[in-house]
């Protein structure tokens, strides 16, 4: 499979309370040009949303984001999931993420952090929260001494600000939410999102 941080230039990062709307919001994103789509495990449908996207959205790249355990990991695999996202890590997390299989993005927001995951041959990792951490900024200055480091940062980016990141030489793609407002999602408004979404596909700089 392509990297995550490869497929399109944003991902979605999706906060879901009904399920029925899981696959009306993925088709809207995959036809905006967002094929990976990170469904936060912060409600208790997410599992059935990331279950039903994997089912009836092939055109999808659906993940597990928010995954704090390895039963989480598990769970998430199990559902369908083909990529994991962290706000953090520990050992233990990152132990159980390796071994499910599928690609892993765990978080970092310190130097210290990112090496640590290098030492343990991990070099994608989700920078969070982005903007609160230091921004384009402290990415811009991890270039250099760590290389082989890359991120997709999430946490605060817009549509105006993601342009900056991914000029950066480190940055994959970015996490965002704006392409799926909370008014557009309460009124089922899918072609909206799929408006927003064809939007974001185009952000990245061609520099």
């Amino acid at each position: 499979m392509t990297s995550v941080l490869d497929l399109a230039p944003v991902i979605p990062v999706v906060v879901l309370d009904d399920a029925t709307d899981a696959v009306p919001l993925a088709r809207a994103l995959v036809a905006g040009g967002l094929p990976a789509i990170e469904v936060t495990l912060r409600t208790p449908v997410a599992l059935d949303a990331i279950r039903a996207i994997a089912a009836d959205v092939p055109d999808a790249v659906v993940g597990a984001g928010t995954v704090l355990t390895a039963d989480a990991v598990s769970e998430s695999v199990a559902a369908g999931a083909r990529f994991l996202v962290s706000p953090g890590w520990t050992d233990a997390l990152v132990n159980a993420m390796r071994e499910s299989g599928v690609p892993f993005l765990p978080g970092v927001s310190t130097t210290s952090e990112v090496v640590a995951l290098l030492e343990r041959g991990v070099t994608e990792m989700k920078f969070f929260p982005a903007e609160a951490a230091g921004g384009t900024a402290y990415l811009k200055s991890l270039s250099s001494p760590l290389p082989r480091a890359r991120f997709c940062p999430t946490g605060g980016i817009t549509a105006a600000s993601a342009p900056s990141y991914l000029s950066l030489p480190n940055v994959g793609c970015v996490g965002g939410t704006w392409m799926v407002p909370a008014d557009a999602l309460a009124a089922k408004d899918w072609a909206r999102v799929e408006a927003l979404a064809r939007e974001a596909s185009t952000l990245r700089d061609p520099s």
